[in-house]
């Protein structure tokens, strides 16, 4: 045998062997493993759905769709979602590498949401309520228009009502694509949850990660009760930026849920397995002090 086919003969076999193996290999599910970015330990995914996105190993909270969460906090039966016709709308006609609009279906085919916040009407544990969620995966949970105005009915449905608002926030600030429609968002939020304050509605918020820009300056941090899940994170610019701009060391764990704890900017720090429990109870509170309160006025 010359030289030459000593080189073709195992390429030709490993070749026709190649086949066999991708084949063996895609027989294999994808995606039954995820790595915790906390520890980095490799968990079985339908054991770590069980156990809420939460790592059996370190207690890292990963993120949760905003179905799943609303799913897991009202009560099945007497569900129903709102706010479905208010959609985006692309004011501006913006176009940066790719259009808005664009943009827009890529994140509505990713997600199956029409955008980043979803709203219920519905009990928890019997309690009526409105309840509101944030996606991040769709453009990063960004507040837009059809985000803010979502919102904004959906605490004008409590305040109608007197039903208590729960709101749990995971965004990366006001969406840029809108410009001044966006920042609007802020002080339109802001201004309705003042009215839910004066009526005495109680609104619980939650700070799920991560929390930043325009979110983090208004909905996010007015609640009547202001709750974060272990190593959350929050603030209105990132720990990068801050750091280039000052040019300074940050403390360790800067804007945190325990940082933020520690340092008076929000009530308390709650387990996902314990969130919905802890929720009830205090709105349960909230609305009984704020009913006597409201009944004293009258006499």
């Amino acid at each position: 045998m010359s030289w030459i086919d000593r080189i073709i003969h195992p390429l030709a076999h490993s070749r026709r062997e190649a086949p066999q193996k991708e084949g063996r290999r895609s027989n294999v599910p994808e995606g039954m493993w995820l790595k915790c970015p906390g520890c980095k330990t490799v968990l079985y995914r339908p054991q770590l759905e069980d156990a809420l996105n939460v790592c059996s190993k370190c207690g890292f909270h990963m993120r949760l769709g905003a179905r799943r969460r609303l799913d897991l906090f009202l009560d099945q039966r007497g569900r129903e979602e709102l706010t479905t016709d208010v959609l985006p709308v692309d004011h501006l006609k913006f176009k940066d590498l790719r259009r808005y609009r664009d943009r827009l279906q890529t994140a509505q085919k990713k997600t199956g949401e029409t955008d980043a916040l979803v709203v219920f009407q519905g009990t928890a544990d019997g309690l009526p309520l409105v309840a509101a969620a944030f996606e991040f995966s769709f453009h990063g949970g960004s507040m837009g228009y059809a985000v803010g105005e979502r919102f904004t009915r959906a605490a004008a449905l409590a305040l109608q009502e007197r039903w208590p608002l729960v709101s749990f926030s995971a965004s990366g600030g006001a969406r840029m694509q809108e410009g001044i429609v966006s920042l609007m968002q802020m002080a339109k939020t802001s201004a309705q949850l003042e009215k839910l304050r004066q009526a005495g509605v109680p609104y619980v918020s939650v700070i799920t990660d991560p929390v930043y820009g325009g979110v983090s300056a208004s909905l996010a941090m007015l609640g009547d009760v202001n709750i974060a899940e272990p190593g959350a994170r929050s603030g209105f610019a990132g720990p990068n930026i801050i750091r280039q701009t000052t040019r300074e060391q940050l403390p360790e764990g800067f804007q945190s849920s325990e940082f933020l704890l520690e340092h008076g900017a929000i009530d308390m720090i709650v387990e996902r397995q314990h969130l919905r429990s802890t929720i009830v109870r205090l709105l349960r509170k909230l609305h009984h002090s704020r009913g006597e309160s409201s009944s004293e006025e009258d006499q």
